[in-house]
């Protein structure tokens, strides 16, 4: 089964609550609706009313199912505005500020992940990526076991033409540009509990480089030798090797004659790039000369799921995001559960 067919199923299996801020979009409104239908999750759309039902009428969209919350006519608007003022008032914000920042849609999707009204949130398709991402850290925040929020893609080699099938992990490809030791540990960090939840696998994970056992010798080198040790230190159970090169990181004939005492020989399924040029430039080389699907860029790192979207997305990478968000948001409650 392809993988994104494995995440959709899984989403099924318990439908979370998924909150969209840009909720007049015809796009995100026709993912919404498919997602609804399919009951891959239970939608909140958010933003003002009236819009959106206009957009949903002059596309035929059904909005039967789906619950609307216009953060004008809120009854929550001021406990809202209560809590982002707690959040940022440290910052300088005042609770007037506060009060008109919570009708912005995608802040008040937002907030309702953080206050655990909504699971997750997808925005990205209208909102930059920045104002997107800096949400998301504002609002929602980073999980106490990370310092910094990293992206990934979900990558798709499910075409007959495809050699390696299945799904992969490419991080960091959109945000962290030049990570240090401690930055790149965390991204691999993020990216194998990434690779554990969405791939439903056992994450293997490549620290990739031009170098593969020390065959060459450089700062970039050592960044990427000294990332590895750290994972290792923090993950000891871990599946992972570095430095290696893309091709011994995914042909298990060229691991076995170049990569010293390898625990992932050749079976990665989790890529992790020493830079963001670097994974910018594979994750493009991947889906336009490989043919690949790249479903992104999803953030990591976060205490919930909120994730980004390319604003020239499709209704069809909306609807996959919603259904990857929904199993984030499973993934973070089990882990709640777990403690």
């Amino acid at each position: 089964m392809k993988a994104i067919l494995r995440i959709i199923d899984q989403a099924r299996a318990s439908p979370m609550r998924i909150v969209l801020s840009e909720a007049d979009d015809p796009r995100v409104l026709q993912a919404a609706q498919r997602a609804s239908r399919e009951g891959v999750a239970r939608i909140v759309l958010v933003g003002d009313a009236a819009r959106i039902r206009e957009a949903a009428a002059g596309f035929d969209i059904d909005l039967s199912g789906m619950e609307l919350v216009d953060p004008a006519s809120s009854p929550h608007a001021s406990s809202y505005a209560t809590e982002l003022f707690a959040l940022r008032g440290k910052k300088g914000m005042t609770l007037d500020q506060a009060q008109q920042e919570i009708l912005k849609p995608l802040c008040f999707a937002n907030l309702m992940v953080r206050l655990g009204d909504a699971d997750g949130s997808v925005s990205g398709a209208v909102n930059t990526t920045a104002d997107v991402v800096r949400t998301a850290i504002q609002v929602i925040g980073i999980a106490p076991s990370f310092k910094l929020v990293s992206s990934f893609f979900l990558m798709m080699l499910c075409e007959p033409f495809h050699t390696l099938k299945g799904g992969l992990i490419f991080s960091d490809c959109a945000l962290v540009v030049e990570p240090d030791a401690d930055q790149l540990a965390e991204i691999a960090i993020a990216a194998a509990d990434s690779g554990r939840s969405l791939l439903m696998d056992e994450p293997r994970v490549a620290m990739l480089s031009f170098s593969t056992s020390g065959s060459a010798h450089h700062a970039a080198v050592d960044k990427v030798v000294n990332a590895t040790h750290r994972v290792q230190e923090r993950r000891p159970h871990l599946m992972i090797d570095g430095d290696v090169q893309l091709d011994a990181a995914i042909v298990s004939e060229i691991a076995l004659r170049k990569v010293k005492h390898s625990q992932v020989e050749g079976h990665a399924n989790v890529l992790v790039f020493p830079s963001l040029e670097a994974g910018n430039i594979g994750y493009k080389l991947a889906e336009r000369i490989g043919g690949a699907k790249a479903i992104g860029p999803l953030l990591q790192g976060l205490q919930k799921p909120a994730n980004d979207l390319s604003r020239g997305c499709s209704a069809d990478d909306i609807y996959y995001v919603i259904a990857v968000t929904a199993v984030q948001a499973q993934a973070a409650l089990a882990r709640v559960e777990a403690c």
